[in-house]
Formats: structure tokens, sequence, C-alpha cells
């Protein structure tokens, strides 16, 4: 059996991050849910009111061989805004913020490295507001939640905000696409 590592990433609404992490090769498994909070088992609502300070976020297991946890960063950096502050689109809130929860040293020098040299090309008009922070507890999301898009592909937020984000990652990064 192949060693995995994890990843955990916050840009904005849980949703999207998931719809796109499920379609890269060598990743097992995508769970949305909530860190960087002081709760003890936050719920969505807590979450969504602010009352949390937790982060919508997404677990990421994935097999180092196939897919390097920068190529995930790559991607991550291109699906959502690193530079609005506590916003995505029209979700507003420290809950929505740009976040990379470095599992380890190695990812957080990475994770560095990469914002370092995003910045370092002029890749934004706007600095990049990601924080980088270290490993908290991850909480899972309520069921209804995970795979969300498949199971609500319909849904006008769906529609209008994830499945755009889907085709950016889709006409982008169509090498890291499972077969």
């Amino acid at each position: 059996m192949a060693a995995t590592e994890t990843a955990v990433l916050g840009g904005g609404c849980f949703w999207c991050l998931e719809a796109v992490y499920r379609e890269i090769r060598g990743v097992s498994q995508v769970v949305s849910g909530y860190c960087g909070g002081a709760v003890e088992a936050p719920d969505y609502h807590a979450v969504c009111e602010g009352r949390t300070g937790h982060a919508e976020v997404v677990q990421i297991t994935f097999d180092p061989a196939v897919v390097s946890f920068r190529q995930l960063l790559e991607v991550f950096f291109v699906i959502h805004d690193p530079t609005t502050l506590n916003r995505q689109g029209n979700d507003v809130g420290t809950q929505y913020r740009s976040v990379i929860f470095a599992q380890n040293p190695t990812q957080h020098a990475e994770a560095a490295a990469l914002i370092g040299e995003l910045r370092a090309a002029g890749a934004f008009a706007d600095p990049i507001v990601t924080e980088l922070a270290g490993a908290e507890r991850f909480w899972a999301a309520e069921d209804y939640h995970q795979d969300y898009l498949a199971r609500n592909g319909h849904q006008p937020y769906c529609q209008l905000v994830v499945s755009p984000k889907l085709a950016k990652f889709r006409a982008r990064f169509a090498a890291l696409r499972a077969a």
C-alpha cells in the first residue's frame, strides 16, 4: 500500500475546492470540513455565522508519488482568489479566508516558497493574503456537505460558482485529472 499524505486547504466555500480535488489523480479522499477555530465540534450554521473562527476547508488525502503537494497548491492558487481577505466572490467572512494549514514543516516550506515565487513573478495584480498556518484540528462537515456538487449540481450556487471553478481546473490542469 502506498504511503499517503494529507493537505488541508481553505479557499472560500468548501464545495468548490472539494469538486476540483476529487478529480485529481493520486487523490484518494476529499472531505469538506472546518479548521482553525476555537470552538469544539463546530457546526455549519455556527461557522457560517462567523462565531467559531473556523475556515471552511477541504482535507485532501493524496499519494505524493502520483501528485505532489506543490501541484495541489498550484491548483489551489488558480481556482480561488488568494488576494481577497476573508472573501471569495459573494461569500464574505473569516470562514471563507484563503488559508493553507501546513501539516508538517516540509509543507510549510513548500507553501511559503510557492507564495514567494508567485509574488516575485507578479502573478496577481493585488497582494497575496493567503494565511500560512500550522496543522490544527480538522472537523469533518456534516454529511450533506460531502460530495456536494455531485448530489446538488442542479442548484444555482453549484451552476454559477462551483461548476465554473471546476471547468477552469479542467481546462488548465488536464494532465492532473484522474482517468
